[in-house]
């Protein structure tokens, strides 16, 4: 899997290294979003506290949001092989585990393996991915979206069937088959991945992730980030609590969370197509202002056929940004600092899945539930007023945005 001397065969290359990568990631995003359901429920079924199931989901973002950084770093400066082929393996101990013992420790470590494992595994696949021209990268971008959604989409179904039909203990039999798959993907995949790596010299002085942090675009590409992903995380987490306060039924919920699902897979399609003619800062701020407008009036509605259209409105517009803002991660990250760059949004991510939660539940018991979409409006709003003038700003970057035709 070499690069060819011959600029057809390396484009070839570097198309199926692409698609090759997007695959991989699948087969580890189907082992951590099934996973969280079948930790979850088999946390309840050993008959655990609300509060220890509470801890058990957080776990999984915990130590990614404290270490996303350090591995950004390790991967800038090892490559990505050695991380990546770890990291798989990590994903398949944590899924074996609960197979082997059911218990809440082996449920806690079976967490932090598969919540570590897949925080590098997906740091060094965006790393890669935004390797080659504009083009490709946005390209690249789109189909590794459109690949988290499907895998995000089939995790916790297969999941939930296989419990259902199989059980408790071996849903992790099955969950753990796809890391294995990815394991020897990658083994194919070594030669790629050792030649992909580009060694830059070593900085004469110690960097720290605040020098990312210290440049106006990067800052405005992260608050971005962190806010579409809060309106995300807002809406998986609050429309549970909403819709049993108007009487829906688990079904009918999770219909409607299907909506939003199946939403981020039309769009990330039809990204492609939409970069062509709006550019990423563009298509973010379509997104925040729609997205803040649906969460203004969600919680005026209960008839099941609306919140079914808000939220697949909701799914188009926050399942469209994510593309962009890797590539202007990419554009924007000084030379040999992306996978630093990605480490930071992870850990921001990561940090709102276990904040967000904890601070919404706390609200919501207080002021209610409906107060919980307006304030996640609010903060949308003010993210578009904080990145208002990103696209128009000139600033240095080791590569060129492609301009709208």
């Amino acid at each position: 899997m070499l690069p060819s001397p011959n600029p057809t065969s390396n484009k070839k290359s570097a198309l199926a290294g692409a698609g090759m990568l997007c695959v991989l990631i699948m087969l580890i995003h189907i082992t951590i979003s099934g996973g969280r359901i079948a930790v979850t429920l088999t946390a309840l079924n050993l008959q655990r506290s609300t509060l220890e199931v509470g801890i058990l989901i957080a776990v999984f973002a915990l130590l990614p949001a404290l270490f996303s950084v350090k591995a950004g770093q390790l991967i800038d400066k090892i490559g990505p092989w050695k991380p990546m082929r770890a990291s798989a393996i990590s994903v398949i101990v944590g899924a074996v585990l609960p197979f082997i013992w059911q218990a809440l420790p082996s449920l806690i470590l079976a967490a932090i393996c598969i919540g570590v494992g897949h925080m590098i595994f997906q740091i060094a696949i965006q790393r890669q991915m935004g390797q080659g021209t504009p083009e490709e990268k946005l390209r690249n971008f789109s189909w590794l979206s459109l690949s988290m959604a499907t895998s995000g989409l089939i995790g916790p179904l297969v999941a939930g069937i296989s419990i259902d039909h199989l059980g408790y203990r071996f849903v992790f039999a099955l969950l753990a088959l796809s890391p294995i798959a990815c394991l020897f993907g990658l083994f194919r995949m070594r030669k790629y991945l050792l030649a992909s790596h580009i060694k830059t010299e070593a900085p004469k002085e110690k960097r720290s992730a605040m020098d990312l942090l210290a440049i106006p675009q990067l800052r405005r590409v992260f608050a971005a980030n962190m806010l579409t992903s809060v309106a995300w995380d807002t809406h998986m987490f609050v429309l549970p609590i909403f819709g049993v306060g108007i009487g829906l039924s688990a079904t009918t919920i999770g219909l409607i969370i299907s909506c939003f699902a199946s939403a981020t897979i039309v769009i990330r399609l039809g990204i492609p197509f939409i970069q062509r003619h709006l550019s990423p800062w563009k298509l973010i701020h379509i997104t925040m202002v729609a997205a803040g407008l649906n969460y203004v009036i969600y919680p005026f509605f209960t008839q099941v056929w609306i919140l079914m259209i808000l939220s697949f409105l909701l799914g188009l517009a926050l399942g469209s940004t994510q593309p962009g803002i890797l590539a202007l991660l990419q554009h924007h990250a000084p030379p040999g600092r992306a996978g630093e760059a990605f480490g930071i949004r992870m850990a921001l991510i990561n940090t709102c899945q276990v904040s967000l939660p904890l601070t919404f539940g706390a609200l919501g018991s207080v002021i209610g539930v409906m107060p919980l979409f307006w304030i996640t409006a609010l903060g949308l709003g003010g993210g578009r007023w904080f990145t208002r003038n990103a696209e128009s700003d000139a600033a240095p970057s080791n590569v060129e945005l492609p301009s709208k035709p």
